[in-house]
């Protein structure tokens, strides 16, 4: 079956770690993921990946994609500082997470990228999460009624997550696009998340 592309955001410091899970599955599942780059000259993760963009930014259309992921990174948290005098650099990530919500195609935010959607004003109106919720509120948004401190948070087509839980991550990306459900879904995270062997039989039986 055709399915449109996955494209997954790629600027310079964004977390290697955090998107992993994700992207495999999907790509196992017959998802094509896209790098989508500030512009396609080349980025380096926080882990020294050097990673060249498929596509620049303005080059993607939300009405040609499946889903836009967008990872943490040190320039999510280093623009705090830098917007007051006038440079956002990833603020147009955030932009472009507007635009594809707005369209109706769903968004995955991690770690510091849930900063840009707040600043943003995306999550004012989503029930949402992140690392720690004055992590957020630092941002000066208006969604702080909105936060649960949990693993990870799906509403409006938006899925949030804090740096410390790329399966939970993962499994809500699943479960929006329906690649595993039900007790399916559940062993996958058991798996991966708990060590849980028991788990591997059902994700087995399943194939």
């Amino acid at each position: 079956m055709s399915r449109k592309p996955v494209h997954l955001a790629v600027y310079d410091t964004y977390a290697d770690w955090e998107t992993g899970y994700a992207t495999a599955y999907l790509a196992r599942a017959g998802y094509d993921i896209r790098t989508l780059g500030p512009t396609t000259a080349p980025v380096r993760s926080i882990g020294g990946l050097r990673v060249q963009p498929d596509l620049a930014l303005d080059d993607v259309d939300p009405e040609d994609s499946a889903l836009l992921i967008l990872p943490g990174a040190d320039l999510w948290t280093e623009t705090s500082a830098a917007t007051a005098a006038g440079s956002d650099d990833l603020a147009p990530f955030a932009r472009k997470a507007r635009e594809f919500l707005a369209a109706g195609v769903p968004v995955a935010a991690i770690c510091g990228a849930t900063a840009g959607l707040a600043r943003e004003g995306l999550l004012d109106d989503r029930a949402h999460t992140s690392a720690v919720s004055f992590y957020l509120a630092a941002t000066g948004y208006g969604g702080g009624e909105r936060y649960v401190d949990t693993d990870a948070v799906t509403d409006g087509g938006l899925i949030t997550a804090g740096p410390t839980e790329p399966v939970a991550f993962a499994r809500e990306i699943f479960r929006l696009l329906g690649v595993y459900e039900g007790e399916v879904l559940d062993a996958w995270y058991r798996l991966f998340h708990d060590s849980d062997a028991e788990a591997y039989a059902v994700l087995e039986a399943a194939q």
